[in-house]
């Protein structure tokens, strides 16, 4: 593995209850979601300044970016985070899981109900929306849902898919277990990566234009970069946590932010000698933006 040339990380924000999912805005601020208190925030990466956007309730734990201001929010439905973490954690605030619609102005719509527990979401250049929809006791699977053809399973029988995410060509990728999937549209599978480590290795992921993708580590605490199908580099952050995601931005698009979820910080790099891949927006209703 070759040795990174990025300078260290800088830390944007600090105690938000499980941070995930961030996604770049262009009014050149970052919004996450804070997965065990159900709410979305607003940060801005240069002064460090945050601020509620949204309280979605459950457990916001992805999300993509919508036209319009707007996000598209997987909702896991919420979990007791004190049964398998020491810590402070909120209470639980339970809800249906599915996907969300979050607007700028902070309100929530539903858009899709009765999943089992909404990972993580990419939108394809079509307009349909992509998850992971993982479960402790059922199958995970990966779902699709567009307002056109309604949702639809991709492909099921995985043993815990969780990030998700376009290549170039328009492949879907998943994190499967502690590796790598591509997954295509008639549900056939195909190993990139099986297995990254003994530990629990992999959370959710970016690609940037080239095409390498920039894997949370979540035991390994940073972003393992991935090229093919070999480990090229790998960002740490400081100290002790788990990372749980990572995406794109900056005004060159090549900054890259990392959600922390223990002990709950956002960390960002500003160096990365690759610009991210852009994102499709999903195409949000006009019903939508009035009611």
């Amino acid at each position: 593995m070759e040795t990174s040339t990025v300078s260290g990380p800088e830390r944007i924000a600090e105690g938000i209850s499980l941070p995930e999912g961030p996604v770049w805005c262009s009014d050149g601020t970052v919004v996450v979601c804070a997965v065990a208190e159900g709410r979305l925030y607003r940060i801005w990466p240069e002064t460090r300044r945050r601020e509620l956007l949204a309280d979605t309730s459950g457990g916001a734990n992805g999300a993509a970016p919508a036209t319009d201001g707007c996000f598209v929010v997987t909702q896991n439905g919420g979990m007791d985070f004190a049964k398998f973490y020491p810590g402070n954690w909120p209470t639980p605030r339970y809800t249906s899981p599915g996907l969300q619609l979050v607007r700028p102005d902070g309100k929530v719509i539903r858009l899709l109900d009765s999943m089992q527990a909404p990972n993580d979401v990419v939108v394809g250049p079509e307009g349909t929306i992509y998850f992971t929809d993982p479960a402790p006791i059922r199958d995970s699977r990966v779902m699709a849902f567009s307002h056109v053809g309604g949702v639809r399973r991709i492909a099921i029988d995985f043993k815990l898919c969780n990030g998700i995410a376009l290549e170039p060509s328009g492949a879907l990728v998943v994190t499967e277990d502690n590796g790598l999937m591509r997954v295509h549209m008639d549900g056939s599978k195909q190993w990139i990566v099986k297995n990254f480590s003994e530990r629990h290795a992999v959370d959710g992921f970016c690609l940037d234009a080239d095409g390498r993708f920039y894997l949370a580590a979540y035991l390994d605490h940073g972003i393992r970069v991935v090229e093919g199908n070999k480990v090229v580099d790998f960002l740490p952050l400081p100290g002790e946590g788990s990372t749980t995601n990572c995406c794109f931005g900056g005004p060159d698009n090549r900054w890259l932010f990392a959600t922390d979820g223990h002990p709950g910080d956002v960390y960002v790099w500003t160096d990365l000698p690759t610009p991210g891949l852009s994102l499709y927006p999903w195409k949000v209703p006009a019903n939508h933006l009035t009611q």
